[in-house]
């Protein structure tokens, strides 16, 4: 039997070597771009895309003078018209300075009317002459700019709207260029989202899609209004400017919701 052991052995090499000398099965390759391309645009078309409801326009009132605010006609939340007051403050001081501009102008017109009769008679100077036109034109300026002041005691509504916040009470002084009211026309609901880029092939002006709003739990039609002109290279995204299709009193600004736009088939 002990013949027979080294035979063995041989056989049991000569199958490990065997088993060794097999090639390995190559791995497999890795998907071409137009496999990965098509793999990561199902992900972006089904991503979900967020929109936030925006008044169409909406601006800062601030004071243009320091002065006391006398009244604020329209509360929060209420609406206004074109053109409607919204602020009123207390020029009493503003219309004294007018006032006293007015009676300097009269009284530089009466010398320059003196001065040009006493001209004619060859009794004053031409320099005294034109320095009573100059004063004459100075106190001009001066009126001009207390009439001035005083056309911004009463803030108008520029548009109409509603009134979102107001910064201020009555009673309140304020200084210039301190805002007072926060004021937006929800006339048209806009609503500003983000797509990607490659969508662009085909989202155009005016193409319709459902919008569904968090805070109502109800969907609502929608148009495309306004394209972004430039795309963002790093999220490879545009932003879309969207209107609500119709008046809903129930929409606010601020809600937000979901976009459904899919290309056409």
């Amino acid at each position: 039997m002990t013949r027979f052991l080294p035979v063995a052995l041989a056989a049991c090499c000569l199958a490990s070597t065997f088993s060794l000398a097999q090639p390995t099965r190559p791995p497999a390759a890795p998907p071409g771009p137009a496999s990965a391309s098509s793999a990561a645009r199902p992900a972006l078309e089904r991503q979900e895309i967020r929109a936030q409801l925006l008044p169409r326009r909406f601006t800062t009132i601030a004071a243009e003078i320091g002065a006391k605010i006398n009244r604020l006609p329209v509360v929060e939340g209420a609406a206004f018209r074109a053109g409607q007051l919204l602020v009123s403050f207390d020029c009493s001081l503003q219309q004294a300075q007018l006032q006293k501009a007015q009676a300097e102008l009269d009284a530089a017109e009466q010398t320059f009317r003196g001065n040009q009769r006493l001209a004619e008679l060859n009794s004053v100077g031409q320099v005294e002459l034109e320095l009573s036109r100059s004063a004459v034109h100075r106190s001009r300026a001066e009126v001009g700019s207390h009439r001035a002041v005083l056309s911004k005691c009463a803030v108008a509504a520029p548009f109409a709207g509603r009134m979102a916040e107001q910064r201020v009470r009555e009673q309140q002084y304020v200084q210039p260029g301190q805002p007072l009211l926060e004021i937006i026309d929800d006339s048209v609901l806009e609503l500003e989202f983000l797509v990607p880029s490659h969508w662009l092939g085909w989202v155009r002006h005016g193409s319709h899609f459902q919008v569904a709003i968090d805070e109502t739990g109800k969907t609502y039609p929608a148009k495309v209004l306004r394209i972004g002109a430039r795309v963002d290279p790093v999220s490879q995204s545009v932003k879309v400017a969207a209107a609500i299709d119709g008046r809903y009193p129930e929409l606010v600004s601020g809600m937000s919701g979901r976009i459904a736009l899919a290309p056409p088939r």
